[in-house]
């Protein structure tokens, strides 16, 4: 199978959101939590989770409830056996201390006295109440056009309902807050300010985000404990010592990619079938090919800062390879690899997927890139 059916298959596997996920979605939010930070936190895939947030345009649903003065579904669930009895809907409704046209209403929309049951009756009920209120904008188009106009303007939605205040003073209905404004821009499904106005707001932003949402103290984009290259032994910098590797991944349309590994005095390539580019795979694969290496070719392996090795330490603790991490926006430092992966561009060319071959195609590749190494290891 490739790597396209073993994702569909796990992501098949995984259950639908619950309604406890859904909440800890919104509150983690609401706390200023980017959408990676809530896909690690519920360990679920990022695009689900920028679905579910970008879906209502980054703004908390309003959490539903039950009037007080709706039936109950312990109230349905009398009416359910007071009509099993035979009984009246006067009687019932003496019973339940409820008007005699509430339960007959209630009865007569759940399929009358021999139909009714109190689950499926709570349930439509709970339907038929999402009723949402009409937009302010739907009955007001002369609102709407003043909005859509600050808009063009670049006007931010606080200066417009500041203006509408004070060029109206006497009309409320041309009153309007700017939150409400946003609510209409971020969530289409209102259908009323044009999606293009978005462009049109200061931050070009296409979703709401919390005041207190910020980068700092998130470690976005960063390895955590990363060794840098400059305390990598002395002895990796000659070539003289083998055991010394660089490595990268050889990317591929599709979001598919190939783990690339060099080793620094031979010029021997390892590649590595990975089923992803997220730092669990990647990890995994790696751990797999290296631990078929003999004990004196594992001595340091160097890598970019690439989040894929976010997972360095349990790579180390695995396979008793230490990583050290080049110097930002400086792929120079690992040049035997990257002058390797221009090589590959041979067999693996740009915008094609490489999801397709499997670890013994791999391997002849690799065979293929010469010199012919001083040491053979089945890989």
């Amino acid at each position: 199978m490739n790597y396209r059916g073993e994702v569909l298959m796990r992501r098949a596997r995984k259950p639908w959101l619950s309604l406890a996920e859904r909440q800890e979605i919104w509150a983690l939010w609401r706390k200023g939590e980017s959408v990676s930070g809530v896909a690690r936190t519920l360990q679920r895939d990022v695009g689900s989770m920028h679905r579910v947030i970008a879906g209502n345009g980054g703004i908390t649903p309003a959490q539903r409830t039950r009037a007080a003065r709706t039936l109950s579904l312990a109230e349905r669930e009398d009416i359910s056996r007071a009509l099993g009895q035979k009984q009246s809907y006067g009687s019932i409704a003496v019973q339940l201390g409820r008007s005699k046209s509430t339960i007959s209403r209630e009865v007569n929309r759940n399929g009358g006295p021999q139909k009714y049951r109190a689950h499926a009756a709570d349930e439509m009920a709970w339907k038929r109440a999402r009723r949402p209120k009409q937009s302010v904008f739907k009955s007001n188009a002369a609102l709407c056009v003043q909005v859509a106009r600050g808009l063009s303007l670049q006007w931010s939605p606080a200066q417009i309902a500041g203006w509408l205040r004070r060029q109206y003073p006497l009309r409320k209905e041309m009153h309007i807050s700017h939150e409400t404004i946003y609510r209409s821009l971020f969530i289409q499904t209102r259908g009323v300010l044009k999606k293009e106005l978005l462009s049109e707001l200061r931050t070009h932003r296409v979703m709401r985000r919390a005041k207190c949402a910020s980068t700092r103290g998130q470690n976005r984009g960063t390895i955590i404990n990363a060794v840098p290259i400059s305390e990598r032994p002395a002895q990796a910098e000659d070539r003289a010592i083998p055991g010394h590797w660089e490595g990268d991944l050889l990317a591929g349309s599709g979001n598919t990619y190939i783990a690339t590994l060099v080793e620094r005095h031979s010029r021997y390539v390892l590649l590595v079938k990975v089923a992803g580019k997220d730092t669990s795979s990647v990890i995994e694969a790696l751990i797999k090919q290296v631990n078929k290496l003999p004990v004196e070719l594992k001595r340091s392996l160097t890598w970019d800062r690439g989040t894929e090795m976010a997972g360095h330490a349990r790579f180390t603790i695995a396979t008793d390879l230490q990583v050290y991490f080049c110097d930002p926006q400086s792929p120079w430092q690992r040049g035997s690899n990257e002058n390797t992966n221009g090589l590959l561009r041979q067999y693996f060319p740009k915008g094609q997927p490489v999801d397709q071959y499997s670890q013994a195609q791999l391997n002849a590749v690799a065979k293929r890139l010469g010199p012919v190494s001083n040491f053979v290891f089945e890989a």
